[in-house]
């Protein structure tokens, strides 16, 4: 017991320990990810890259400047060019225009007599001045988008470039030839089909795919696109970058750890939450494990938007001072309600025990009872009732309702008319005939009625098969066995008539008593079974000692097992056991039992008693092998005047067994024998004594 305590109280120990470390590294596990927030790390990539050049960081750089150098050289052109209009996009100008023309046709001036180009046209010559002023206003746009992007580009320190279409230039450096160019520690140069990009790294980069849409365009008609990049420029993005890195090589060690931890504590307190030991295999439910799982759930989610609420409140440089312990507060509260789930998960209530479950059971259960319970009257009220309601609730589904109740309709008319022809193979004398239905409800309960009562008739056939036939064998077994002692009484007694020798009629009036006894006590048993079978002997249960009965018994009976060599082992519970019976008749069967054993056993062998304690009665085994071949049943040994040898040279009557049997049976008792080879077993089971009994 001790050994118990002491491994329950290490598993609560080790659970607790468990539990605690659970939301410590789940707590981590969101700590780590604020640190890759906080650093502006796009992706763990950059852990596995070698260098600032071949990082995803170094290609949102090139693919700014370039849409920056896009807009500015194909899209806007110049400042003269957006004065004159040359920058507006036919597509944006007639967006615009078609934005004004949608006004004009819900006005009175749009005629349905004409096309919609037709008066799309007359839209245009009407709004000349509205169109000028879109026209105008899109010029404005332009040149304040010209010189924003003129602004943004020469704003990046440390870069330079130079766009050139043959026409004009756009550059922010007075020496931008290609030797110096290719001076910088890295650059691009598009120079009609020849490309040079430098360092080797950045041709390599995964992501150069992005800037491949702006190159395409400032390449177009030949353009020459000189792009360099400083010391200047690259030294504070590569020394940020090399500390986003150690970052995100930091927080995904940390991440890694993390997460493994917090899965390999959570597989941990699955498995062993709800058992006492390791071995347990049942699954103990508490206090909150009783609060239903629906409930459980709300709760869970009723915490997750206390979590994003109390996130969506704070600013960012808070984050790390509010939401790490929030964070391990409500988790530290919902860990118990996952675990909960798990527990009833491995009890198999995991949908059982909940409200939802609960409710539609007691409903079903409430129909479902009165249908089973109530009358033909009440079932058919509820059928009623109930299907117009189901056709209401599922008028969305009206042909399935209605094809479901032709289906059970067809299927309790198949039922009917198998009924129907069971009944009548039954009438027709087919007592072998089962009618298989395979429902629970009136029909069904009618076909197994009906199956009942062939079996019924067929066992009561049976059984007056079986009664006429032991009829015969007794009459032919008692006028046997009464026949034989009776004539060697005739045959004797016409000797002595005819005998004068006073020896020899001595002799021959000896035999005669012997078999006047014989035939005396063959009557005496026939009427003792006559009266055991019909139960009109008077019962008195008593207390009696059972182990002691047994042994006086066998005092009695000592010297004829002596004479046997028989050697009886009794095996008994030490404590004494009563039995309720009635002293006088339950030895009379126990003596039938030993006078079996005493005309039938194995000569020097043993006989084995053994006396065992039930829940309700005790139970009493008698074994002993016979010296005869047993050759016939239990059921047969059972009958009257059945005996274990078939030559009948025995002295027994045949009727001690059933006698013992009626015997017992009158004391509300269960007497059977087995036969296994020359092994014959007789058991007894005999209601126990109480004191209120």
């Amino acid at each position: 017991m001790d050994t118990k305590l002491k491994s329950y109280s290490h598993l609560i120990t080790t659970k607790i320990i468990a539990y605690i470390l659970t939301i410590v590294c789940f707590t981590g596990v969101f700590y780590s990810l604020l640190d890759l927030v906080a650093a502006d790390v796009d992706s763990y990539s950059m852990v596995f890259q070698d260098s600032y050049f071949s990082s995803k960081q170094f290609m949102k750089e090139n693919n700014y400047v370039l849409s920056r150098l896009t807009r500015l050289a194909i899209e806007l052109k110049s400042e003269e060019a957006v004065l004159n209009g040359e920058s507006i996009t036919p597509a944006r100008l007639e967006g615009e225009e078609e934005s004004l023309f949608w006004e004009y046709r819900n006005s009175a001036k749009y005629d349905y007599r004409l096309s919609h180009e037709e008066n799309f046209e007359a839209f245009k010559s009407q709004n000349q001045e509205k169109i000028l002023q879109i026209r105008d206003k899109l010029i404005t746009e332009n040149l304040k988008d010209f010189k924003r992007t003129s602004e943004e580009i020469d704003s990046i320190k440390g870069l330079i470039y130079y766009v050139s279409d043959g026409t004009r230039e756009y550059t922010n450096s007075a020496n931008v030839d290609i030797k110096n160019i290719k001076t910088y520690p890295a650059y691009l140069i598009y120079d009609g089909y020849n490309r040079t990009f430098y360092p080797r790294e950045f041709n390599q980069n995964n992501y150069f795919s992005w800037i491949n849409g702006y190159t395409n365009r400032l390449m177009q008609d030949n353009n020459i696109v000189y792009i360099a990049f400083t010391d200047e420029f690259l030294t504070p993005r590569k020394s940020k970058w090399q500390e986003s890195k150690l970052i995100a090589k930091n927080s995904l060690i940390k991440l890694t750890g993390f997460s493994l931890a917090f899965i390999l504590l959570f597989i941990y307190l699955g498995l062993t939450i709800g058992r006492k030991s390791f071995e347990d295999d049942v699954v103990h439910l508490n206090l909150l494990d009783r609060l239903y799982n629906d409930i459980k759930l709300a709760l869970c989610i009723m915490l997750i938007v206390i979590w994003f609420g109390i996130a969506q409140s704070i600013s960012f440089n808070e984050v790390h001072r509010v939401m790490v312990p929030v964070t391990a507060i409500i988790s530290a509260l919902g860990l118990p309600l996952v675990l909960s789930f798990i527990k009833h998960f491995k009890n198999k209530t995991i949908f059982k025990h909940t409200l939802i479950y609960r409710f539609f059971y007691s409903i079903f259960s409430f129909v479902g009872d009165v249908y089973s319970n109530g009358s033909t009257a009440v079932k058919l009220v509820l059928l009623v009732i109930g299907y117009p309601l189901l056709i209401a609730i599922t008028f969305f589904i009206f042909p399935l309702t209605i094809a479901a109740a032709a289906w059970l309709t067809l299927k309790k008319i198949r039922e009917y008319n198998a009924i129907k022809e069971g009944v009548e193979k039954i009438k027709n004398g087919d007592l072998h005939h089962t009618i298989n239905i395979n429902s629970n409800g009136e029909f069904g309960k009618l076909a197994s009625n009906i199956n009942k009562i062939a079996d019924g008739l067929k066992e009561a056939v049976d059984s007056e098969l079986k009664s006429e036939r032991l009829k015969t064998e007794l009459i032919t077994n008692v006028s046997h066995d009464i026949r034989t002692p009776l004539t060697s009484i005739i045959t004797y007694i016409d000797l002595i008539k005819m005998e004068e020798d006073s020896e020899k009629i001595k002799e021959y009036v000896e035999i005669l008593e012997q078999k006047s006894q014989r035939l005396k006590l063959l009557t005496d048993d026939l009427f003792e079974a006559a009266k055991a079978t019909s139960g009109n002997i008077p019962v008195n249960l008593e207390k009696i000692d059972i182990a002691s009965l047994i042994t006086q018994g066998l005092g009695e009976l000592n010297d004829k097992i002596e004479d046997m060599n028989l050697e009886f082992k009794i095996n008994q519970p030490q404590e004494r056991l009563y039995i309720a019976a009635d002293g006088k008749l339950f030895w009379r069967a126990l003596e039938n039992l030993f006078s079996n054993i005493l005309k039938y056993a194995q000569r020097g062998s043993r006989v084995y008693i053994s006396i065992l304690e039930l829940e309700n009665e005790v139970s009493l085994v008698i074994k002993n092998i016979s010296a005869y071949e047993l050759n016939i049943s239990a059921d047969e040994l059972m009958e009257r005047f059945a005996r274990g040898e078939e030559s009948r040279s025995s002295q027994g009557s045949g009727l001690g067994l059933s006698i013992a049997k009626s015997l017992i049976d009158i004391q509300r008792g269960q007497f059977k024998i087995e036969v296994d080879g020359d092994l014959f077993k007789a058991i007894v089971h005999i209601p126990k004594y109480r004191e209120n009994h």
